[in-house]
């Protein structure tokens, strides 16, 4: 499976979609991010270097979307259709990194979701839903993710899915100015045979995949 082949590809779930990050996104992101500033703050990765400065949304996106074209990452946002605007309104972001495969076929999950959407059952659904692409399509075998312990909301997500708490990792990653323990959980492919859409909502049906031409 040659995984850059795939991109740019969009996932469905009812009103729910995960579609590809693009510069066009900078007004909504930047108006939902400063909304959600002290709400994402205490999570957030940070650069160690003492002079390091987050990259602009230009830089973002450029490197993200090299990324994915070389099959490396998934950089999708969170949007939810509203059933009367038919508008898909920006609610969070979920990024797939680290995509490797020969023997190892596992990849990193990180995601985000609008403090005003939170509770909602956004961010386990889009879980599922990435999850279940990465497995069926992808191919990839283990899916990982790595959570703050204090992060309680984040903990609930791993637990409604059943992923598998493998334990702590010491100053794993820098966040919010310092590094940051992180527990990590993950899931192979063998332990959600059903899929975890399916799984999450209990409905006997998957995730719609629409790929769209470079």
């Amino acid at each position: 499976m040659n995984t850059a082949a795939e991109w740019p590809v969009t996932l469905q779930w009812a009103q729910l979609v995960l579609r590809p990050l693009a510069m066009s996104d900078r007004g909504e992101w930047d108006r939902v991010r400063y909304r959600n500033k002290q709400w994402l703050e205490p999570w957030e990765a940070s650069n160690p270097e003492a002079d390091g400065a987050a990259p602009s949304f230009r830089g973002f996106v450029r490197s993200m979307t090299k990324q994915a074209r070389e099959g490396q990452a998934l950089p999708w946002l969170i949007t939810e259709q509203d059933p009367e605007t038919r508008r898909h309104e920006l609610v969070g972001q979920l990024t797939v990194s680290g995509i490797t495969l020969g023997s190892f076929r596992s990849a990193t999950l990180g995601y985000w979701v609008d403090g005003a959407q939170a509770g909602r059952g956004i961010a386990p659904m889009a879980v599922a839903m990435a999850t279940d692409y990465c497995f069926e399509h992808l191919r990839l075998h283990r899916m990982e993710i790595n959570i703050r312990p204090e992060n309680a909301k984040s903990l609930r997500v791993v637990e409604k899915l059943g992923f598998r708490d493998e334990g702590l990792r010491r100053r794993f990653l820098h966040i919010a100015g310092d590094w940051a323990d992180h527990r990590s959980f993950a899931l192979t492919a063998e332990e959600a045979p059903e899929g975890l859409v399916r799984r999450f909502t209990g409905e006997d049906r998957g995730i719609t995949v629409r790929r769209a031409s470079r």
